[in-house]
């Protein structure tokens, strides 16, 4: 294991440092993550950005429209979510939100032995109780036959996904996808439950607000030389849709001359300080000009007070956003930003407030579960999902808590994936997934708690599964290892119970250190998953096997198929030639530890686990901080583990305080006498916390470890 702290520039720490309003350590490590812009920092910093805007994503209008349609109507809705975790979190978010403003919706998702994905049966059956409207749930965006079918039975789909689409789209009425080719959507990596809780919000939006559909420009006109220019923003549900921006010097054209009339007709025209803008447009056109401005400078005073009586150029100057904004913001930046600031503090209610809190959880769930990477956006979605857990969790959420033991006390992304979302999972990986999707429905507390107890002694079962599994496979998978010139592992059995694929697949990556597939054999068909490492894109497998499948789907790093097995010896034909040519982005060198930064004796107080709290959650994309201290003392070692003592619990000496460490799988090297009691260590290691009967203690979890030159 080899350890490597980044050389960087002390000039960008200042810089950071100072344009921020950081210390300086937090500066450094930002910079040596790379985050070097504005619009990165500020979802480090900040507890308080907003979430984008859901109508921009593309088709939100029109989804929301025919859904409202559809309530209107009396239509029934079926909502089809996929069968893990993401996928059952995003099904229960959006019927659950559906039926409780009364609409007759109905959910549907994989069981059993049925393949993943929207399918033909759901679709006929549907049709056959006369539906109108399917919703998909974190699928879909492959499904072309059943979409097309559902065409031909008048029922109209919309598809809300965030798998990596083809080149053709299927013929749904609408698509939202943040990875869609053409998106303008700015941060590509929702969840699946992410994209269907952007849908709620703009559901919630359309059903409370006066503003939904409606168009409004937004003015501003501020001098330059001997000009004016005027600066409009048109907007529709609070997002920008179009700008113009004229420069006049007054007396030179008449209004009609300009841009103005058309680009203004028939919209609402707000303003800040309206006689100063009427002022200036008669300066500049004559008196007998009028705009019909509407001036909501007060009203927004009196939501926002800081701004009461100020300028936009002074609360530009006053301006969070314009501190982390890496472009230089115009005034009509500064009032765009205000505007959309107050209709959503106007308009939100206590009540919608608590439902957000609720419907975020799931989001949260849905965004560690399928790994998504916990930067920008998703950032928000599961902190304050955590929170809102923390402090109240939705019902089912908390009966499945008290089953494992995490009610009541604060926890972190990794008791969420670690132990929540596996309890969910288990129920698809059991062949069961309706109990864990049935949990987040029932209204009834002690079925609930029975849905609980259930899936967590599933989960159990998974558990012993998946050792007999791999106890099974791993034989064939160091075989297929060298079979595919150590480019691939590949494991297949009709013992394989496709439950676990993912995990053997998983499991197989991480002892290889490449691509692994897993694969459930049966007469006619056989289900696999892959798993990629080093930065191997699956979908480059994919690619040359896809017309062997029935069906298949995923992300760059983790997918899965289905395919039937007459195809069986062209698909190992194929999957030989193409791990031959496998490349991959990370080499398999001695495995590198990145140092964030290094820590004197001084700084290891208690209060530096405020640090390591600012930079969670932590997850995929934003791994935990890492740190490196030298000559710290160890004062005791204690062996733990049974039966056979594997691991080392440490007494660490840092001058003025005194740390509990462990240290996994280290017995030996203190056997071997690598390092003992009193001996000076240079340590990198993880900050986390300790939880024993209700009380919880800072400790650090060491990576790895020396003697101290």
């Amino acid at each position: 294991m080899k350890w490597d702290k980044k050389e960087i520039s002390s000039d960008l720490v200042k810089e950071i440092s100072t344009k921020y309003g950081c210390d300086l350590l937090t500066a450094s490590i930002l910079a040596r993550r790379g985050h070097k812009t504005g619009d990165s920092i500020k979802y480090f910093l900040e507890d308080d950005i907003p979430l984008r805007n859901p109508f921009a994503l593309d088709g939100m209008e029109d989804a929301v429209e025919r859904i409202l349609a559809a309530k209107e109507e009396g239509e029934k809705v079926l909502v089809f979510g996929d069968s893990d975790v993401d996928g059952i979190t995003g099904t229960a978010l959006l019927a659950g939100y559906l039926e409780s403003i009364g609409m007759d919706v109905s959910w549907r998702i994989p069981t059993g032995d049925e393949s993943y994905g929207l399918s033909l049966e759901a679709v006929e059956e549907f049709a056959a109780k006369d539906g109108t409207l399917i919703i998909t749930v974190d699928c879909g965006i492959s499904r072309f036959s059943e979409i097309k079918r559902a065409n031909e039975l008048y029922i109209d789909v919309i598809i809300t996904d965030h798998h990596e689409p083809q080149d053709e789209l299927p013929e749904a009425l609408v698509i939202i996808n943040p990875k869609l080719k053409d998106s303008s959507y700015p941060f590509r990596n929702l969840s699946g439950c992410g994209v269907a809780f952007k849908l709620v919000c703009a559901l919630r939006f359309a059903q409370r607000s006066d503003l939904y559909g409606q168009q409004m420009c937004l003015l501003n006109t501020r001098p330059v030389n001997d000009a004016w220019i005027i600066e409009i923003a048109k907007m529709r549900n609070l997002q920008v849709t179009d700008t113009l921006i004229e420069t006049i010097v007054p007396g030179m054209i008449s209004v009609g001359e300009t841009r103005l009339p058309a680009f203004l007709e028939g919209q609402h025209i707000l303003c800040w300080d309206a006689p100063l803008h009427t002022q200036t447009f008669a300066r500049l056109f004559g008196k007998g000009v009028e705009f019909g401005l509407m001036d909501v400078a007060g009203q927004i005073g009196k939501e926002i007070p800081q701004t009461a009586g100020q300028s936009l150029l002074r609360i530009k100057e006053l301006s969070k956003i314009a501190r982390y904004s890496d472009k230089e913001l115009s005034e009509l930046d500064v009032f765009v930003n205000l505007f959309t600031t107050y209709a959503r503090l106007k308009e939100k209610t206590p009540e919608d407030t608590e439902n957000e809190n609720t419907d975020i959880q799931l989001a949260a769930l849905g965004t560690i579960a399928d790994i998504m990477p916990l930067l920008d956006e998703n950032r928000i979605i599961v902190r304050r999902g955590i929170e809102a857990l923390e402090k109240k969790p939705r019902p089912g959420l908390l009966q499945l808590l008290q089953k494992l033991d995490l009610a009541g006390r604060h926890f972190d992304t990794k008791d969420i994936s670690w132990k929540l979302c596996p309890s969910i999972n288990a129920a698809r990986r059991m062949g069961s997934a309706e109990t864990a999707a049935a949990l987040f429905f029932e209204k009834d507390l002690l079925k609930r708690e029975m849905l609980a107890g259930q899936l967590a002694n599933m989960n159990e079962k998974r558990k012993e599964l998946e050792e007999e599994t791999w106890a099974m496979i791993e034989p064939m998978a160091y075989k297929s290892f060298e079979e595919y010139d150590e480019n691939l592992v590949l494991v297949y059995d009709e013992k394989i119970n496709k439950g676990v694929t993912g995990l053997m697949a998983q499991r197989a990556a991480r002892c290889f250190n490449v691509p692994a597939m897993a694969i459930s054999l049966s007469e006619e068909i056989c289900t696999g998953s892959i798993r990629s490492t080093r930065g191997y894109n699956i979908h480059a497998l994919f690619d040359q096997c896809s017309d062997l499948f029935i069906d298949c789907g995923g992300h760059q790093a983790a997918g899965g198929f289905s395919m039937i097995m007459k195809n069986w010896d062209t698909f190992l034909d194929r999957l030989k030639k193409a791990a031959s040519a496998i490349e991959f982005e990370e080499k398999q060198d001695e495995q590198i530890i990145q140092i964030d930064a290094e820590l004197p004796h001084e700084y290891l107080s208690p209060e530096i686990i405020k640090l390591a709290e600012k930079f969670e959650p932590y997850g995929s994309g934003n791994d935990q901080l890492v740190f490196l201290t030298k000559k710290i003392v160890v004062r005791e070692i204690n062996f733990i583990g049974k039966p056979e003592a594997k691991h080392v619990k440490m007494s660490l000496d840092a001058g003025k305080y005194k740390w509990p460490a462990l240290y996994w799988q280290s017995a030996d090297r203190v056997i071997n006498k690598e390092f003992g009691v009193n001996d000076k260590v240079d340590i990198i290691f993880n900050l986390t916390r300790d939880y024993f009967k209700g009380n919880e203690t800072p400790q650090i979890m060491i990576m790895d470890l020396a003697r101290s030159e």
